[in-house]
């Protein structure tokens, strides 16, 4: 990719860009923090401190493109008329929006359910589980040497633990996983001709999650999904059904696969970073720190996207209502006007955990903290379990000439494999 011809790529269809977006974001910073791509009809914000302009302005950006049937890269459904869109975006709002889609009170009243779920009481008692699911997978792959740490450990173990949260019966995780990986990656290569919703599965879900919430509401358990059935808004309402089937999908969905990805990307770092891998074995204090560096070098969300719902600004750049918003998380947590030595990892970074790999502001990450213990409790028992853990050569090559790669998606950052060497 040469600066010449950055006007010619497209970050939603651009192959090359989808699977490797960082030169992409480089160019694009470097022409400026607030970018009008050549060309396109949306803004590319990369610098740290736009981004977070952004997401912390729920006033002025509407989110209703996260997630929605007209996708993010796609012409707007509707002609922008005047200083205000407000009533125009609302009335694009479909029945398959998310909450990550949501604007304004909607969004505040489902978002407070899902805060009353990751307390740290519940994580707590969950970390038993954890401790214990990542043993049992980890002792057959010990004894074998090996394992692609994706389909051997990374999903087996996000998605035991997300479900046993919820309280999923165990016949159905594995119909779940398999439609699941029957699907395109959420975020694929956007296609005018094909506008339907980024999360196919969900459609085959509904009805499982469906008898899940009915079920709980009649039979109380000791689980999420009885949480969920019988949660009120902060005014006392009750929740439409399938507000709350959305919402235990998503989190089932998010908990599964981004969990996973992360996994994978910190057991990657682990491999790849063999002096800092014995500074973890000497200190397992420094897990919490080794964490952080990692979301902000390689977190599972390369951007979120936005609507100006009416004129405004970002940083000095006047903004029109109507004008679609990339926010490049990735390229944020990379921007040098925020970090030294940005491209470089610093295990006990000074301000690492200031990174947005899990957003700011309302839309913040909600399961973020579920992330940070899974991967705390995972690097220790591969330490624990493992006096070696190195990547396989014969798959990713000698250190300094790695082989990755990715899943391509516009939304998400994810490894299609790691390749793991594991000594007793």
């Amino acid at each position: 990719m040469t600066a010449q011809n950055i006007e010619d790529r497209d970050y939603f269809t651009d192959e090359e860009i989808l699977n490797e977006p960082r030169e992409y974001f480089r160019h694009c910073l470097a022409r400026s923090p607030v970018y009008a791509v050549p060309g396109r009809d949306y803004l590319m914000v990369t610098g740290f401190q736009e981004c977070i302009e952004v997401v912390r302005n729920p006033r002025d950006f509407s989110s209703i493109f996260c997630f929605s049937p007209y996708g993010a890269g796609l012409p707007l459904p509707f002609e922008p008329e005047g200083d205000d869109i407000s009533e125009q975006i609302e009335a694009c709002r479909t029945p398959d929006d998310l909450l990550v889609s949501y604007d304004g009170d909607f969004h505040s009243a489902n978002r407070a359910i899902l805060n009353r779920l990751f307390t740290p009481s519940r994580l707590k008692a969950n970390e038993a589980f954890m401790y214990e699911q990542a043993g049992s997978l980890l002792t057959g792959l010990v004894s074998r040497g090996s394992c692609e740490v994706i389909n051997d450990f990374a999903l087996p173990f996000a998605t035991g633990v997300i479900a046993d949260l919820l309280g999923i019966p165990d016949g159905d995780r594995e119909l779940f996983m398999e439609v699941i990986a029957a699907s395109p990656p959420i975020g694929s290569k956007v296609d005018p001709d094909d506008v339907k919703t980024l999360v196919p599965h969900f459609g085959y879900m509904s009805d499982f999650f469906e008898r899940y919430i009915r079920d709980r509401r009649a039979n109380p358990a000791p689980d999420v999904l009885h949480e969920l059935a019988t949660a009120t808004y902060p005014d006392g309402s009750t929740p439409e059904l399938m507000e709350i089937v959305k919402l235990a999908m998503f989190m089932f969905v998010g908990g599964r696969g981004s969990s996973s990805k992360f996994l994978a990307t910190c057991l990657y770092f682990l491999a790849d970073l063999p002096d800092v891998q014995q500074q973890l074995r000497k200190n397992g204090k420094l897990i919490p720190a080794f964490i952080e560096e990692v979301l902000r070098l390689q977190g599972t969300t390369k951007a979120t996207f936005r609507l100006a719902r009416r004129n405004t600004t970002i940083g000095n750049v006047e903004v029109p209502a109507g004008t679609k918003v990339v926010v490049a998380f990735e390229a944020a947590n990379r921007d040098p006007q925020q970090w030294d030595n940005p491209d470089e990892f610093q295990l006990n970074r000074p301000g690492v955990r200031q990174h947005v790999a899990f957003g700011r502001g309302t839309h913040t990450c909600a399961g973020a903290p579920l992330a940070r213990m899974e991967a705390g409790v995972v690097i220790g028992r591969f330490l624990e379990h493992c006096s070696g853990v190195t990547l396989d050569p014969k798959v990713h090559g000698e250190p300094g000439n790695r082989i990755m790669q990715f899943e391509s998606s516009y939304i998400a950052r994810g490894l299609q494999g790691v390749h793991l060497l594991l000594s007793p």
